[in-house]
């Protein structure tokens, strides 16, 4: 990771990780509090944030339009909040974009926490009577917004992690086994552009997530535009 400071935005610098760099470090500590699984399966996003940040996440009537929250304090995370009509909804659809929702928030607590340790509370990012600083989730990758980059570097970071924590990429090749084909001398592999649909729709119920939060990490793993070959 590097960092840069800078005069605009609501912190004081900025860091900037690779996503290679997310990767690892996702991994890595779903390993460490021992809820990295040994084949592809659903990632218990929510024990996670419950090991990981010593928090349980709750759910509260939000604003329209806000998805969740994260509160950090000196010492790290102390609140995950999401919003209470993702919990009530019991569709498959709303339970996925809970969990996206979930990972999101831990990617916050991930990346940013030291952020707010450096003593300049981000008050652009939060804006209610709460004195506790928070980010504001409003959009989650793949659910109802672009992966793209709008200038909100905070949130396209913690968008990156969902990937990371509920797709991780050893088990995302294990699972695309059945999808894949040789290329070359090499033992390469490629996802043949005849193939990424199923594998999409195949790859969203064995990790429970929405098929558009496979296809976005498909994207990372295979650039459709590279012929298909596994990146990073």
């Amino acid at each position: 990771m590097k960092t840069f400071r800078t005069r605009s935005g609501p912190f004081s610098e900025r860091p900037h990780f690779k996503l290679g760099e997310i990767e690892r470090m996702c991994v890595e500590e779903l390993r460490a509090v021992q809820l990295l699984p040994s084949e592809p399966s659903p990632m218990r996003i929510d024990r996670f944030i419950e090991r990981r940040f010593k928090v349980s996440p709750r759910y509260e009537e939000l604003l329209d339009g806000v998805l969740g929250f994260t509160k950090f304090g000196p010492r790290g995370v102390t609140d995950v909040v999401i919003a209470a009509q993702l919990d009530t909804d019991a569709s498959p659809v709303a339970r996925r974009r809970l969990r996206s929702t979930m990972a999101h928030e831990a990617g916050h607590g991930l990346l940013h926490t030291y952020l707010f340790a450096l003593g300049t509370k981000p008050a652009s990012l939060f804006g209610e009577t709460d004195a506790k600083p928070h980010i504001l989730c409003r959009d989650v990758q793949g659910e109802h917004s672009s992966p793209g980059y709008d200038g909100r570097w905070w949130e396209y970071q913690a968008n990156r992690a969902i990937g990371g924590l509920l797709l991780p990429r050893m088990l995302v090749e294990k699972a695309l086994e059945p999808y894949l084909a040789a290329t070359g001398g090499l033992g390469a592999k490629e996802l043949p552009a005849n193939q990424r649909a199923r594998a999409a729709n195949a790859l969203a119920d064995i990790f429970d997530v929405n098929p558009a939060v496979v296809r976005i990490r498909l994207g990372d793993l295979f650039p459709a535009g590279e012929t298909g070959q596994l990146s990073l």
